[in-house]
């Protein structure tokens, strides 16, 4: 009896901690029920037992729902997270192979190949340390010579006289100028037969201009659009970075100037978006942009989809008492044939957007599993297949809070995928896709093996690592279908990456005035994004695209940034693309790294 009242007086004092601690964090209400229930507590051991272990488990729950804070707390705090880790080490298990024999040649060709790696990479570190770095100032630069003031005292010797200059020292130093406005005066003669005035005046046709009077040239209009939409600088900031060189324009005259340049690259922006909707894969994403309510609401259109969404819109708003919406920016990138980003202004995230995109296309469409994304492929009967995007499951399970050892096991297979990914990153798509049908579908087959494996089922179900391997499992066939394509990437991070694009803008000009201006908006970050996908100088790049549109030219085909870029290498950062070569290298020496040292270790 006394060791029957002793395990009662225990879980008295368990319960009435419990319930402290959980009243703390969310609710003190329930501090009182629980002293209720723990005024009933029950005499017999068996009993008792069965109450210890469900209370066991209503604090395994608590736990949970604590760490989630903590973990909340965290990021409030803005202390620095991310998903980099060191994963696939010497400890971490290798898959397993039916036979011995099997495992000997994987494990030979394996090493073979990351040593073959290592030493190709340790040979070109070392070719480029001994290349000796040139510190001289670039020769195309145009150089003004000056002569260094010299002093009296100096050019005459108090012995000798007159000194002699027999040479000189010679120092470069780089200056800055401030950008130069000038006005070139175009003067167009005009003839009249001297006597016959009947004859009438003849003069040369003036070429088509940007702006009526050719009053702005094209070079202004570029310099607008890479202001805003490469360097992020709104229209109001535009004025003092032309006031700076002695011209202080209007907004509204900015403001026309990209109205303007956007009625004239119409033609091209829509053959990119043509090509893009015919690649055989589209990356897709979306991210919000504030929208101003307009002063009276637009006219209803009968049958007219997006004036429907922007009248339920603006009567959301209205019904919040805001004086903006939240728009959608989508974005549509070419993932193989048509390497050029599309982007998409609209007022919300309905499918409506990707469903008039996508209408008449049969691509791959990769992306998160959002519900409509994966609801546009539904509805396409057929023509278009979703693959889903690695990266997000596994950010999931990074970012869970709970059974951290599991975790760790799952993400090192993951990690898996992506060295195989690694390995093939430069190789042609065919064969990428050998690689993948001979390596990453071994590696699928044991996540699935594990993910269906009896011990997972007692991962409790409401906590964040079960939503993760739910969100893996219910998604499967989808994140499996980058296999069966080598020109499709096992995640969509690249495209994700473009909402930065976005993101920067949003944060120096906060909003669009109307729905004009966000499709406007939009299609000027289309060409300027393009652009930079292909390191151009987008300055030189809408110069002489609106040079060429205005004189006639319906080559479209030579204005796209890819083509333009073969005739014209003065305008290509060449640098971008050493920096991606110079990352790829050291991912790809690091991966080799991690692989030879696992094998080794394994043996």
């Amino acid at each position: 009896m006394n060791c029957i009242r002793r395990v009662v007086q225990n879980i008295f004092i368990f319960l009435l901690f419990g319930g402290l601690v959980e009243a703390s964090v969310f609710d003190s209400s329930r501090y009182s029920v629980r002293m209720q229930d723990a005024m009933k507590m029950p005499m017999d051991l068996e009993s008792c037992h069965a109450l210890i272990l469900k209370q066991a488990t209503v604090n395994e729950e608590l736990c949970i729902e604590m760490e989630k804070l903590r973990k909340l707390l965290i990021q409030m705090a803005g202390q620095h997270r991310s998903e980099r880790r060191v994963p696939c080490g010497p400890d971490h298990p290798m898959l397993p192979f039916e036979e011995e024999a099997e495992i000997q040649a994987a494990r030979e060709e394996a090493e073979a190949e990351a040593e073959a790696v290592i030493q190709k990479y340790t040979v070109e570190r070392e070719v480029r340390k001994q290349k000796p770095r040139n510190e001289a100032l670039p020769s195309h630069l145009r150089r003004e010579e000056r002569i260094a003031e010299v002093p009296a005292s100096m050019e005459n010797c108090p012995t000798h006289g007159p000194r002699k200059i027999i040479d000189y020292d010679i120092i470069e130093s780089l200056v800055y100028k401030r950008p130069e406005l000038f006005v070139m005066v175009t003067k167009y003669p005009k003839f009249a037969c001297p006597g016959n005035p009947d004859c009438g005046i003849a003069s040369p046709e003036r070429p088509t201009s940007l702006i009526e009077g050719d009053k702005y040239s094209t070079s202004v209009a570029a310099a607008v659009i890479e202001a805003k939409w490469f360097h992020y600088l709104p229209i109001y900031r535009q004025q003092d970075l032309f006031a700076s060189s002695g011209w202080t324009p209007g907004r509204s005259t900015l403001l026309n100037i990209v109205k303007q340049v956007a009625f004239v690259v119409q033609p091209l922006h829509d053959r990119m978006k043509r090509l893009v909707q015919g690649d055989i894969g589209v990356g897709i994403d979306d991210t919000s942009c504030r929208m101003l309510l307009p002063q009276e609401p637009p006219q209803a259109i009968a049958g007219d989809l997006k004036n429907q969404r922007l009248l339920e819109k603006i009567a959301e708003a209205k019904k919040k008492g805001e004086d903006s919406l939240l728009a959608k920016m989508w974005v549509y990138s070419g993932l193989h044939q048509a390497p050029y980003n599309i982007f998409d202004f609209r007022v919300s995230r309905h499918r409506d957007g990707p469903d008039d995109f996508f209408r008449g296309s049969r691509c791959k469409v990769q992306g998160d599993c959002f519900s409509g994304n994966k609801s546009v492929v539904l509805q396409s009967d057929g023509q278009l297949e979703f693959v889903a995007c690695w990266g997000h499951a596994r950010r999931k399970v990074f970012e869970a809070t709970t059974y951290k050892q599991e975790g760790e096991l799952l993400l090192g297979m993951i990690h898996s995928l992506y060295d195989i990914e690694t390995r093939a990153q430069d190789w042609p798509w065919r064969e990428r896709q050998v690689l993948r049908q001979q390596e990453s579908v071994v590696v699928l087959a044991a996540i699935k093996k594990w993910l269906d494996s009896e011990p997972l089922g007692s991962i409790l179900p409401k906590s964040d690592f079960a939503e993760s391997l739910n969100y893996i499992r219910n998604h499967w066939d989808a994140l499996c279908a980058y296999t069966s394509d080598g020109r499709i990437p096992i995640d969509n991070n690249r495209v994700e990456q473009l909402m930065k694009q976005v993101a920067l803008g949003r944060k120096a000009w906060l909003f669009v005035g109307n729905v004009a201006a966000g499709e406007q908006s939009a299609m000027m970050m289309s060409l300027v994004s393009s652009a930079r996908r292909h390191d151009l100088d987008v300055w030189l790049y809408l110069k002489d695209v609106l040079d060429q549109l205005l004189q006639g030219s319906t080559d479209y085909q030579s204005l796209l940034p890819d083509a333009w870029k073969q005739n014209h290498s003065e305008a290509v950062r060449t640098y971008r693309a050493e920096e991606r070569r110079d990352k790829a290298d050291r991912k790809q020496h690091r991966a080799a790294q991690r692989r030879l040292l696992t094998l080794r270790k394994n043996r």
